[in-house]
């Protein structure tokens, strides 16, 4: 089944347009070709069978490219579309529709996140040393942020310390989930720089640094298995007096935090606009197969279960749309108040996202478990997501915040605005 994507009559031309060009790729070069694009490398499978998934996805990319939809989230002048915030979640949700599709437009985590953060925060020289060839493919990127020994809800808690010494800080840490750790040529590393003897504690600015992998004392540990696989390019790595140049820090001592923020606020908006997308897919297998399936004498369609998962779902779908639009609009118009809605979506999205896929894995049976199907996967997805960026209980405990401030104010809360 393909996406139907149609105009919105409530966006303008330029952003509708982005969408049903997205959407012809997706349908027509991506979802045939699915199984083959991201198949795992087999036993036995030839060098001549593996040139050829790679071709095809060299194929769509340069399609992408030559239709002006490459690399959404970058500046023009850096190869990009350069879109608003809102055009590019408008876009996110088409993209999300076909697995692996993102990747294909030049949007692939973390090296899209870390471009974007270079972008702003890197000096001239940063730029053509690293961002330019990530944006060229060649070379990989990881980020390092969440350390074992300290809450990943508690950005604040960081202990990973950066100690000046002459031109070059020296960095002792360990983390771990740095992503995309076992490929990466550097990292950007969230430290806190401190006086030499205050390693390991939690004062100090915080600043991000690029470390090359290749760099003394970057120890990858392992890469961590996750969801019963042995392992994943999320990896573990401890940071053993690792000496890198002052130059390396990307943005000035102290805004390493809102650099993090940066980054965070806005994937929180495109991962719940990608969720949207996935939802969409898992909704439409889930009708395809009601309206297919026969059992117990008739159509699945016709069974008032089947009838109530329809109905649950189109109303979790619509719900978490529309909360992640009028999100993103705030966040495009600058409103301080988006922090709010940001965190209502980030609790919402990824429950409704669960239920949305477990719908559609209880309507496909069996089927619905297995790996001929991209259910089993969104349903892992949907899962981390309850925990990436921020667990939904942080995330609550903000609401309430700002709920209360306002009230203390002497103001109720205007759900209008």
């Amino acid at each position: 089944m393909t996406m139907n994507c149609k105009p919105i009559a409530t966006i303008d031309d330029r952003i509708n347009d982005i969408r049903g060009r997205t959407a012809e790729i997706v349908n027509n070069d991506i979802l045939p070709n699915e199984g083959r694009l991201w198949a795992e490398r087999r036993a036995g499978e030839s060098w001549t069978d593996r040139t050829e998934v790679l071709e095809l996805r060299a194929e769509i990319k340069d399609k992408v490219k030559a239709a002006g939809l490459w690399a959404p989230h970058l500046p023009a002048e850096y190869g990009g579309m350069g879109l608003d915030f809102l055009a590019h979640a408008y876009m996110n949700e088409v993209l999300a529709y076909a697995i692996g599709a993102a990747s294909l437009f030049g949007v692939v985590a973390p090296n899209s996140g870390n471009q974007s953060v270079l972008v702003k925060y890197g000096t001239e020289d940063q730029k053509q040393k690293w961002l330019l060839p990530l944006i060229d493919g060649t070379m990989e990127s990881g980020f390092s942020m969440t350390e074992p020994e300290n809450a990943g809800s508690d950005p604040r808690s960081i202990t990973t310390s950066a100690v000046i010494d002459g031109d070059h800080f020296v960095i002792n840490g360990h983390k771990w989930f740095t992503s995309n750790g076992i490929d990466a040529d550097f990292f950007i590393v969230m430290c806190r720089v401190v006086e030499a003897g205050q390693e390991g504690t939690r004062v100090g600015p915080m600043v991000q640094i690029i470390v090359p992998t290749a760099t003394t004392g970057v120890n990858i540990v392992r890469g961590i298995g996750v969801w019963g696989r042995a392992e994943s390019d999320h990896c573990e790595v401890r940071y053993e007096g690792v000496r890198v140049p002052i130059e390396n820090a990307l943005g000035r001592v102290g805004e390493g935090h809102q650099a993090a923020q940066d980054r965070l606020g806005a994937g929180r908006i495109f991962h719940c606009m990608n969720s949207v997308g996935q939802m969409w897919r898992a909704f439409d297998l889930m009708v395809e197969r009601a309206t297919t399936r026969e059992v117990h004498g008739g159509l699945l369609q016709d069974k008032q279960f089947v009838q109530g998962f329809i109905a649950d779902s189109y109303i979790d779908i619509q719900a978490a749309r529309l909360m992640t639009i009028h999100a993103a609009e705030k966040i495009d118009q600058g409103l301080q108040g988006a922090r709010t809605d940001i965190s209502a979506i980030k609790i919402f999205v990824p429950n409704a996202y669960s239920r949305v896929v477990d719908r559609a894995i209880q309507v496909w049976g069996a089927a619905g478990v297995s790996n001929d199907l991209p259910l089993a996967g969104m349903y892992m997805g949907a899962r981390t997501l309850r925990i990436a960026d921020g667990p939904d209980e942080v995330h609550k405990i903000l609401i309430a915040k700002n709920v209360l401030g306002q009230y203390a104010q002497g103001e109720g809360w205007d759900f209008g605005n």
